[in-house]
């Protein structure tokens, strides 16, 4: 994970009786200006935070499609039946689970012939299972049934996790800038009075080579989201003991 550096300022309010004096400043003519701290003033530092991550696809789609032709609407049926049958055996065999999978069937009259259709789409989590299972059909079913390639995509819960995590870097990113500021300023850091994230980005990361190949020439796209916060915190003075003489 990369994150670029944090944008940091600091206000310091000034105790009672602090005297300031800006010769520079227009229309002041050099008179001494006099800030007096409040009962309800208090001491912060203002941090902006980014972070930056990105994720691989974490589920893949592929189909088996097939068809036959026959005379009778019951001689189509049953071929078509027997093969659908096949390939669900395959799949439960590999531990693919019902719910991952659906089938569907088109049946059509042309040229006094009856014409099925079937599709069976099939999700994948685990890509070692699902090269498995392509291998297995196309070296059993040969020419009779046509293997998409997976296409790979993000399940909303991956997505929502890229988001919090990246948003929870950019904070801990400001967290830790914050305290290295407030430890030169002679201050401890304290409690977090504002966390806002102004800006929240994604892209499409291109596709990972490597260890996030499938199958030859198949590669596992990627998404980068980048989030930017605001957080403000408040300082405290460091304990101070002072030796009895």
């Amino acid at each position: 994970m990369a994150s670029s550096p944090s944008r940091v300022f600091a206000a310091l309010l000034p105790t009672a009786g602090d005297i300031y004096r800006d010769e520079n400043e227009p229309g002041m003519g050099g008179h001494t200006v006099t800030v007096q701290r409040t009962q309800n003033s208090a001491r912060e530092v203002q941090v902006t935070g980014s972070a930056e991550a990105s994720c691989p696809a974490d589920r893949a789609t592929v189909s088996v499609s097939f068809r036959n032709s026959k005379e009778s609407v019951n001689d189509v049926t049953n071929s078509i039946s027997r093969r659908v049958e096949y390939i669900l055996q395959t799949l439960r065999q590999h531990h693919v689970k019902g719910e991952e999978l659906t089938v569907t069937r088109h049946i059509y009259r042309a040229d006094d012939l009856y014409h099925m259709e079937a599709l069976v789409m099939v999700v994948f989590s685990d890509f070692g299972q699902m090269e498995r299972v392509c291998i297995v059909l196309l070296e059993k079913l040969d020419k009779s049934v046509c293997v998409s390639t997976p296409h790979f995509y993000h399940s909303e819960e991956c997505l929502s996790l890229l988001r919090r995590s990246v948003c929870v870097a950019a904070v801990e990113n400001a967290r830790l800038k914050a305290s290295e500021i407030s430890s030169m300023l002679g201050q401890t850091l304290g409690h977090p009075l504002l966390v806002r994230e102004e800006e929240a980005t994604e892209r499409d990361g291109g596709r990972e080579g490597g260890e996030g190949r499938v199958g030859e020439g198949v590669h596992r796209p990627s998404i980068s989201a980048t989030s930017r916060v605001f957080v403000t915190f408040n300082l405290r003075h460091k304990d101070r003991t002072r030796k009895k003489i």
